[in-house]
């Protein structure tokens, strides 16, 4: 194991202030904004504002790279990152702050990518998993990191985003300094959508469903935590919680997929979520450790969703096809997060901040009964699936497609298995 990260432990530290960063700002802002009296419709736009700036990062970035190189495209994009979060505690002003949160995206993508595709660089077949494990660890760690030094300052100063800014220009250190020879080019990402339905229609529908109730509780979380009354450091603690439930449930819930249909599973626990989100809903509780107990549920099930799906529409892909299936399911959940939180804030003005979890609900409770309408449709012989990653995933998506290459089960040209036959409409999902 660590003659296997240390060829990549540089980049892997850079990774962690990035993300320590990413965490930091992503909680600072709308806790920031709702002290300042901004509305649910302004601090939902500033979610889907980035959402919008890290999809287009994701087809447009690597044109950048391509153009000035993978180090000084690296420094160009942190840079611009860091001067941001500088100028969010300086210019507090509600429309200012949702541009701003479009480049950050952008940027994110575009760094994201270059630390993705230096790690696939270094890694091999043989150490692939192992750094593939310790990456999702590390941004997750970086995240809840980040959100947790929420607590240690006061929102309503600049100090909490100086940091922000200081973590960042620290994340830019490793990988400049860096002696490794530079990456490959990227490669643009194309979403074929037509293809995507057709290889699992469960998949689509369900990854789009996904991303519109995690981008909803992503970005508006802090929102209905500050609304309902909760302090800085009792919604950091609710959002970072929610974060590691989701992390351990995805071992369980990743075992039962691969004894049944994955179908069941991905109607049971968004059936769960939904259930966690409409009690949240229905009592509207404003007691703390009832709030974040309910928050906790709600979190272990929705963010145990999305590897599920991802699993089940690979189940349909031959190997070599793996990268673009799961990049345009990539694709496809940012989608979601712009429609998500641009949903949620409006709600929240008219019907009170727990009306979040309404969003959440509807979505859940439309891709449970999506699953069991398809599971009548056609059967899923159990040959067909391919094994839940035994790796750690991400709670939610945090790369980009170019590091979906750096999953184990992408395996490398030349290694072939039985594609499956896509006349074989009993084996169709």
């Amino acid at each position: 194991m660590r003659r296997n990260l240390l060829p990549v432990l540089a980049l892997l530290l850079g990774t962690l202030f990035l993300f320590l960063g990413n965490g930091l700002h992503s909680l600072l802002l709308p806790v920031r904004g709702s002290a300042e009296g901004y509305s649910n419709e302004i601090l939902g736009f500033l979610g889907t504002s980035w959402a919008t700036g890290f999809v287009l990062g994701c087809f447009y970035a690597p044109k950048v790279v391509m153009r000035i190189g993978h180090v000084r495209a690296f420094s160009a994009f942190i840079a611009v990152i860091a001067v941001i979060a500088l100028m969010t505690g300086i210019v507090v002003e509600q429309y200012a702050w949702v541009a701003l949160r479009a480049l950050t995206g952008f940027c994110t993508a575009g760094t994201s990518m270059i630390i993705e595709s230096w790690l696939n660089e270094r890694a091999t077949n043989e150490s692939r998993g192992a750094i593939f494990s310790f990456y999702i660890s590390i941004t997750l760690l970086g995240v809840v990191g980040g959100q947790m030094m929420v607590g240690f300052g006061d929102p309503g100063t600049t100090i909490l985003f100086m940091i922000c800014g200081i973590l960042y220009c620290l994340a830019m250190l490793p990988t400049t300094l860096s002696t490794a020879a530079s990456p490959k080019p990227l490669k643009s990402v194309s979403l074929d959508l037509r293809s995507l339905y057709r290889n699992s229609p469960v998949s689509f529908v369900g990854i789009l469903l996904i991303g519109i109730a995690n981008g909803a509780y992503g970005t508006l979380g802090a929102v209905f935590g500050s609304r309902a009354g909760l302090s800085p450091t009792m919604i950091a603690i609710m959002l970072s919680i929610t974060i590691f439930a989701g992390a351990i449930a995805q071992f369980p819930a990743g075992r039962a997929s691969d004894r049944t249909d994955r179908r069941y599973v991905l109607a049971a626990i968004a059936g769960l979520a939904s259930f966690a989100a409409l009690l949240l809903v229905i009592f509207r509780p404003t007691d703390a450790v009832i709030m974040i107990t309910l928050v906790t549920i709600y979190g272990a099930a929705a963010n145990s969703l999305y590897p599920i799906a991802v699993a089940h529409a690979n189940d349909f892909a031959s190997p070599e096809d793996f990268v673009k299936v799961s990049g345009g399911l990539l694709l496809l959940f940012g989608i979601g997060t712009i429609i998500g939180p641009t949903l949620g804030g409006p709600v929240m003005t008219e019907f009170g901040p727990h009306m979040l979890f309404a969003v959440t609900a509807v979505s859940h409770l439309a891709l449970s009964g999506y699953a069991m309408f398809r599971s009548r449709l056609r059967t899923v012989p159990a040959a067909t699936r391919d094994n839940f990653p035994k790796v750690p995933m991400a709670t939610q998506p945090v790369g980009t497609p170019e590091g979906l290459t750096l999953d184990p089960r992408a395996r490398p040209i030349g290694e072939q298995s039985p594609p499956l036959d896509p006349g074989n409409e009993e084996t169709r999902p």
